[in-house]
């Protein structure tokens, strides 16, 4: 087969002028291929570019037309529904336009009053919108104030595993306590909660000692690597022994802190004289909860309450995201906005108290002073988690006897003995029944596993009303554990007669000093 010279020579030239390889040559954006002696040009991708975002402006162009048709025909008709309403509101537009035209007079004579009036309109919207961010920025400056850093001020005690636990005392002495209370905290607060507002003469009248003390990680308490609800109860115990508590003691529970009250019912009932408890929180996930119950709780919380405990029980290490988007941001702000709160009407005009707000501004402060994310994730994940106890295991129950023969014998041999399981001290439990934050439902599913525990329910109140700053609440609740106050323990030291004996040579020792208590009874 042949080739023609003409096309060949065409076709060499053609490649030798352009030189982009074999049949192909390029110009600007475009390819030109040969063939059979033809050049044709291929388009590129610039112009597929080019041509696709005219395409698509031609195509919301026509988009744009179509909808100002439609709007126009919905609307700007005068046979359309909002066009007969407009014809209507003419008349009365003109004859109030009409009164004001007086203005007209004191504008200069060669300016157009439509003009005019329009630019003072824009200017005023324009002033007042300056105005009014002016006022926001100077109102957000005044109210937010930054978190202070203390200086340490706690006392504080050596646990057995090395860690230091820092607390506060207050009330009657140790030598002169007829009533010992030991408080563990909630959650975003510190040993210097206890019972707010509560009064020295109080503590006095009835004889108490109230403890509190920084949880691990908190305040000025050293963080527990491994730290569960067993671990906090022993840290409690330890604690008292230290202290000086001698005898049984009192434990108090209050909203989210009424964890470690219950792992104290559970893990150290020898050395507890009772609890009291205000709005207790248990676990919301707890499979004993019945439907109405688990409905009746939930359905009172913010939906961003309820995404942060989903996040403390599947995703927990996101949390320190959103914590240090508020409370550890290092600046106050209200506790309802920072944990997602739905409060009442009595216990949002509580915060808002000047007297309120003084206490928990330093309470927090003293709470996050160690700036770790850690405790406050920790304490999240311990709400929503398994506790290794269950409340039914606080029932006061009989001790069921294993079978066989040594059991026979030994239920024999201690016939007249009844052994029972379970928290056999008071329990007493107060629930504010306009309590968004606690519900009732929560306190009624408590009450259902255990039956023995004695429920105050308080119309009207809240969940911090009733125990804030309150001093007939505090007198009530002392007198409902403790019965009539008896004040302090009365130290009377007899007194010896220290003559020396006259008569010489005579050996006989001094009579020996007694030291004898007054009532020590704990009720």
């Amino acid at each position: 087969m042949g080739t023609r010279g003409g096309d060949a020579s065409s076709y060499a030239s053609f490649v030798g002028g352009y030189g982009s390889g074999p049949g192909m040559a390029y110009r600007g954006g475009g390819a030109w291929r040969g063939y059979g002696g033809r050049a044709i040009e291929v388009e590129g991708f610039g112009d597929q570019v080019k041509e696709f975002v005219k395409a698509a402006m031609e195509m919301s162009v026509e988009f744009a037309r179509g909808c100002r048709d439609i709007v126009w025909q919905s609307i700007g008709r005068e046979d359309s529904y909002v066009g007969r309403r407009i014809r209507r509101l003419r008349g009365p537009c003109r004859r109030f336009f009409g009164k004001l035209t007086f203005f007209n007079d004191y504008l200069p004579e060669d300016k157009d009053p439509l003009h005019v009036w329009s630019v003072i309109c824009f200017v005023f919207v324009l002033a007042f919108a300056a105005l009014s961010l002016s006022t926001e920025s100077e109102t957000s400056t005044t109210l937010i104030k930054k978190v202070l850093t203390h200086p340490p001020s706690a006392d504080r005690i050596l646990l057995p595993d090395g860690r230091y636990l820092a607390y506060r005392e207050q009330g009657v002495p140790a030598d002169r306590a007829r009533f010992s209370i030991i408080a563990p905290h909630a959650f975003l607060s510190s040993r210097l909660s206890g019972i707010p507002g509560l009064k020295a003469s109080l503590l006095e009248e009835f004889g108490v000692r109230l403890l509190t003390y920084d949880l691990p990680g908190f305040g000025e308490s050293d963080p527990h690597p491994n730290r569960n609800l067993e671990s906090s109860a022993l840290d409690m115990s330890f604690f008292a022994q230290s202290m000086g508590v001698e005898d049984k003691f009192w434990v108090l529970g209050y909203s989210s802190g009424s964890l470690h009250a219950w792992a104290a019912l559970r893990y150290i009932p020898y050395r507890l004289a009772g609890a009291a408890m205000f709005a207790p929180m248990v676990n919301p996930y707890d499979s004993m909860m019945t439907k109405g119950e688990r409905h009746g709780t939930w359905e009172n919380w913010t939906r961003g309450r309820k995404f942060m405990y989903f996040l403390a029980r599947r995703f927990p290490r996101l949390l320190v995201y959103f914590y240090r988007q508020s409370f550890l941001s290092g600046k106050h702000g209200q506790i309802d906005k920072w944990l997602s709160l739905s409060l009442g009407r009595r216990d949002r005009a509580l915060i808002e108290d000047p007297i309120y707000e003084e206490f928990w501004q330093r309470d927090v402060e003293e709470s996050i002073r160690q700036g770790n994310a850690k405790p406050f994730v920790e304490e999240a994940v311990l709400q929503v988690s398994n506790w290794g106890f269950t409340l039914s295991d606080l029932k006061m129950q009989k001790k069921l006897r294993g079978r066989g023969i040594f059991n026979w014998i030994k239920s024999l041999l201690s016939r007249n003995q009844e052994e029972y399981t379970g928290f056999l001290g008071p329990i007493h439990m107060w629930q504010g029944m306009d309590d968004k934050v606690v519900p009732p439902s929560m306190t009624d599913f408590v009450h259902r596993v255990l039956p023995g525990a004695a429920v105050h329910k308080l119309p009207y109140e809240g969940h911090f009303t009733y125990l804030y700053f309150c001093d007939e609440c505090h007198r009530q609740i002392f007198t409902t554990l403790f019965g009539t106050p008896r004040g302090p323990l009365n130290i009377i030291v007899a007194e010896v007669d220290q003559t020396p004996n006259p008569i010489e040579g005579d050996t006989e020792e001094p009579e020996e000093t007694t030291l004898g208590l007054g009532d020590a009874t704990t009720n």
